[in-house]
């Protein structure tokens, strides 16, 4: 029974379902034309959503250098970013709860897209920092009503696996950005190259055009909206801090404020520790982000299979050790740079794979009603939280080593990650239901 059609508690349906079926591949082929749409439009979204926030990360290098810029201060941009993702996430999870998951969706999109193209054009650094917060507002919106969409329109004994299958565009649309730099940087100056970046990073826009042709309202949404509608009882946007669901609230921002605040703390500043600490350029720094990348992308397809076999949360605490002990060996051990290349695939695979198990953990934790407020707070809290790291780990690396403050922030990150993970309960195999 799809997810866009279970009934209401008391109806008879059940709470949970069974999930026989755990193969990687086998709730594609199983999946209706509604839910494919939907995988595939959000997948492309992922993506694109990724390639357009590793972009500044790959081109920080050359601001630094062409507007004289420190380190800490160059890392403030991406900080910003993700500060206003935090709140454009939250105000979207809010909209998508009144007015739809996939108008939000479209919205989302369009401004990130445009606030990247005009990043194209900034002539000082003060200008891309404001640029990059408008452009952050529309770059977290877009993954709280994507991931909505997602768990809302794809049965609940495949939500896991799907879910986390999209996650997986995130690595993809990461390679996308290293290929476009490899490119540009090869055949255009530095002080032209980082420019186009960002042009690439508008492409986003052409997505919305297959949103509105084919991809529909979850049907539970709908009936949850019109009932509101009809009653008057609209979810507030304070309602998730109230009652019992508060507990379930503070805990879920912890754990996405542990894993974010990790993955920001690896993921912006390695291309920087490769060019600098490593001493490789730009180009030949390219197959060590690739196998970070290749990693990153494995781990989000095994993760999206474990958060279906053995559970959301146990992929969390698994994942989150891993990260850990690679982080660890990638920054604090005498490695050589053959070694480290190898080390970046596990580094990727731990640092990317459990946000596989996000989006459909946090879409279970909620009621219908809440369900887009709730999930935009939550991860965009927790990226809110994280979007400091960048900035911290930046400003630690004028005192001490880059390897070393990216291993301080990103270990004592992982560790609140796991133990907030450890308080939530598993919701794997959870039925969603209309109006509840």
């Amino acid at each position: 029974m799809s997810a866009s059609t279970q009934a209401p508690p008391g109806s008879g349906a059940p709470d949970t379902v069974a999930i026989e079926d755990t193969s990687l591949t086998g709730f594609y082929r199983d999946m209706t034309v509604p839910e494919r749409r939907t995988f595939w439009a959000c997948g492309a979204g992922w993506a694109l959503d990724g390639m357009d926030f590793m972009i500044y990360p790959l081109v920080i290098g050359t601001i630094i250098k062409m507007w004289s810029v420190e380190p800490g201060t160059a890392g403030l941009a991406g900080t910003v970013t993700l500060l206003s993702s935090a709140l454009g996430g939250w105000a979207a999870g809010f909209l998508a709860d009144r007015i739809g998951r996939v108008r939000t969706l479209q919205l989302t999109i369009l401004w990130f897209s445009f606030f990247s193209l005009l990043c194209a054009f900034a002539q000082n650094f003060e200008q891309l920092l404001i640029l990059r917060a408008l452009l952050g507002f529309g770059f977290g919106g877009e993954w709280a009503a994507g991931a909505v969409l997602m768990g809302e329109t794809i049965r609940a004994q495949y939500r896991g696996r799907a879910v986390g299958s999209v996650q997986s565009g995130w690595a993809i649309g990461w390679g996308m950005a290293v290929l476009a730099q490899a490119a540009l940087f090869s055949y255009l100056p530095a002080e032209q190259a980082w420019r186009w970046m960002f042009v690439i990073g508008s492409l986003p826009a052409l997505l919305v055009l297959y949103l509105r042709a084919y991809v529909k309202e979850p049907e539970v949404s709908v009936k949850t909206m019109a009932k509101a509608a009809s009653t008057g009882d609209k979810p507030s946007v304070w309602e998730i801090f109230q009652g019992p669901i508060l507990k379930t609230t503070v805990l879920a921002s912890l754990v996405a404020t542990g894993c974010q605040g990790g993955y920001y703390a690896v993921t912006f500043w390695v291309p920087q520790f490769l060019t600098t600490e490593r001493q490789l350029s730009i180009v030949s720094s390219t197959g060590y982000l690739a196998a970070l990348i290749i990693g990153s992308f494995v781990g989000y397809l095994v993760g999206a299979w474990y958060a279906d076999r053995f559970g959301r949360r146990n992929l969390f605490l698994v994942f989150s050790l891993g990260a850990i002990a690679v982080v660890v060996a990638y920054t604090q051990l005498p490695l050589s740079n053959a070694v480290l290349w190898v080390l970046g695939f596990p580094l990727g695979f731990f640092a990317s794979g459990y946000f596989s198990g996000m989006g459909a953990f946090l879409t279970e934790l909620y009621p219908t009603r809440l369900r887009g407020s709730g999930q935009g707070f939550c991860y965009n809290f927790g990226r809110g939280i994280g979007a400091l790291f960048p900035f911290l780990v930046g400003y630690l690396s004028q005192t001490t080593t880059l390897a070393n403050a990216i291993c301080i922030f990103a270990a004592g990150a992982y560790t609140l990650f796991f133990v907030a993970a450890y308080a939530l309960p598993e919701t794997r195999g959870k039925v969603l239901h209309a109006d509840a």
